[in-house]
């Protein structure tokens, strides 16, 4: 007998935002989509207008628009960390999930309630890591958190060949030591002849292409819950140096990661050099950071973990409701939420 996916009494739809350039957050919510859709779920993704659509959101992604949209008795309603402006129910009555991917920015619409965040019925959370679960369960102890963790695509994300040796980093939450760094490092004799790239604004493919190409990448994270970049870079065969960002540290237990204190740029720079001239000896470590990085994060784990949170929040109760965007808050926000040293 084939056993086949158990249907889902209602929709799942998760509250996302289309931005002009490639968004991780919002990936992630689409791959929550797929995923759930193949086991007999159907799950959407809801955007605030047909214009939003970005061409980086694949078409077979099925969206709902509008800045409001009704929500049944028998749907779950998924909902972003930010903006949770307390008190400010977004569906009251509705079945809510906040899937939080980073534990940071929780309260970055302003102080909480004693009962954040003060809805009706109380949501429940989703998150991406084991950091996040223990941050939000002490936080929010009336809240109950699960975690879904995040997947990793070794299809894409995977070693390529290299004309050159290559050494790239995201530069965007840190800004200006990332300027820095990179004086720091096109100064160094030990790397002359490497390619230093930042990787600014750049499509997936091209971040994929660049990072299989890669033989150190740099972690700059800031205020992390997982840190997405560091688990693709791993799966594309780079020995990864840098910052965890808080929520990402269980990610350099991998074999060929080493975490630099915060703010230390010349010990990246001096890390960096160290293995770029032992590289050949650490083929084999290249080889194992990406195994242990597939091993611990496959669609299958990430699947079978929504599975079990969708189940236990169709557990909570639910009514009726119309649903405002949670783009209505986004001015809570202020102009300075994602500003980073």
């Amino acid at each position: 007998m084939v056993s086949r996916p158990r249907q889902s009494p209602g929709r799942i739809v998760y509250a996302g935002f289309a931005t002009r350039h490639h968004s991780g957050g919002v990936h992630v919510m689409t791959q929550h989509v797929r995923l759930l859709r193949e086991r007999g779920h159907e799950a959407w993704l809801w955007l605030p207008d047909p214009e939003d659509r970005t061409d980086w959101i694949a078409d077979d992604v099925p969206m709902l628009f509008g800045a409001t949209t009704a929500i049944g008795a028998d749907d779950l309603l998924v909902l972003p960390e930010t903006p949770t402006v307390h008190g400010s129910d977004p569906a009251p009555g509705a079945r809510k999930v906040i899937f939080n991917q980073n534990h940071f920015y929780t309260f970055a619409a302003g102080a909480p309630g004693e009962d954040f965040p003060g809805w009706s019925p109380a949501p429940a959370i989703w998150v991406v890591s084991a950091e996040s679960r223990d941050v939000l369960s002490a936080a929010l102890p009336g809240l109950p958190v699960s975690v879904v963790p995040n997947p990793v695509d070794g299809e894409l994300f995977a070693p390529r060949a290299a004309d050159q040796l290559r050494v790239s980093w995201f530069p965007k939450k840190r800004p200006r030591e990332g300027s820095l760094l990179k004086r720091l490092l096109a100064n160094e004799p030990r790397l002359s002849g490497v390619e230093l790239v930042e990787l600014v604004q750049a499509p997936r493919a091209e971040v994929a292409a660049t990072l299989g190409s890669s033989a150190v990448f740099i972690a700059l994270g800031h205020t992390e819950s997982f840190g997405l970049p560091v688990a693709e870079a791993l799966a594309s065969g780079c020995l990864v140096v840098g910052y965890d960002g808080g929520g990402g540290h269980e990610l350099f237990e991998a074999p060929g990661a080493w975490r630099v204190p915060d703010q230390r740029p010349l010990l990246i720079r001096d890390q960096v050099s160290s293995l770029i001239e032992d590289l050949d000896a650490l083929a084999p470590v290249r080889a194992a950071n990406r195994r242990w990085v597939l091993d611990r994060y496959p669609f299958a784990r990430t699947g079978a973990a929504l599975q079990e949170a969708v189940a236990a929040a169709w557990a909570r109760p639910g009514a009726d409701a119309v649903a405002v965007h949670p783009a209505a808050w986004l001015d809570t926000l202020g102009p300075h939420f994602t500003t980073y040293a």
